[in-house]
């Protein structure tokens, strides 16, 4: 006689639903603690500038629950909160780690993405221009937190957070990701590729021509695991 399995079923998506339950609402509180830790950097940063220059473009801008803008001079950092919880390839470090293995239901994450766009992109609506993924934050049921990113926010989150996410972590993160931004310079397409246009092109873009782009890059998978 087969076992009936409904309350086994019933078990997982209860214990499933609780914890990814618990992850949203760490991510969702962190993305509005993050907009706020950006708004009072840029009054920081704003006050200085403008001593100097006060041509410089700086603000905080809400978009939605779900997202937010930082404009820095020519750059636009945008910032989006995934409404789906989510979970990692099996072979990513981090779901090999003992901290996962104790506890599998740690695997479930929420999940930042910041994109870094060039400004005039969306002052003159140019649809075709690209935005590059320049960090990504994923936070699980126990405020534990993974940042992804190349170079210095590689080299600062380098593994599974020691201690669950606080405000301090979150102002680094900021100054992280505008630093990297504002160094981030834009890269002009080779002079023979430009040369010649067609006149739906110039109509189309005239904005846009002889622009560049940001500099991109892959995410890099994180090499070492929380014990």
């Amino acid at each position: 006689m087969h076992q009936d399995p409904t309350e086994n079923i019933v078990e997982i998506l209860l214990s499933k639903s609780t914890v990814k339950q618990k992850a949203y609402r760490n991510v969702c509180r962190a993305f509005k603690e993050l907009e706020q830790e950006a708004q009072l950097l840029i009054d920081v940063i704003s006050a200085k500038t403008t001593e100097r220059d006060q041509d410089i473009k700086l603000s905080v801008e809400p978009v939605s629950d779900q997202e937010f803008h930082i404009r820095i001079a020519g750059d636009l950092l945008v910032f989006v909160l995934h409404t789906n919880i989510i979970s990692l390839p099996e072979d990513y470090e981090y779901n090999k780690s003992n901290y996962v293995a104790d506890q599998p239901l740690r695997k479930y994450l929420g999940q930042i993405n910041v994109y870094n766009f060039m400004a005039d992109s969306f002052e003159f609506n140019r649809l075709n221009d690209p935005g590059y993924l320049l960090a990504r934050l994923l936070i699980n049921s126990e405020n534990y937190f993974i940042v992804e990113g190349e170079r210095q926010i590689g080299f600062m989150f380098k593994s599974i957070s020691a201690k669950p996410l606080d405000k301090v972590d979150l102002d680094i993160l900021i100054k992280l990701i505008i630093s990297q931004a504002a160094d981030n310079d834009l890269v002009v397409p080779p002079f023979p590729n430009i040369r010649k246009i067609t006149v739906r092109e110039k109509l189309e873009k005239t904005q846009s021509l002889g622009a560049g782009n940001k500099i991109g890059f892959q995410m890099s998978y994180q090499n070492e695991t929380k014990s």
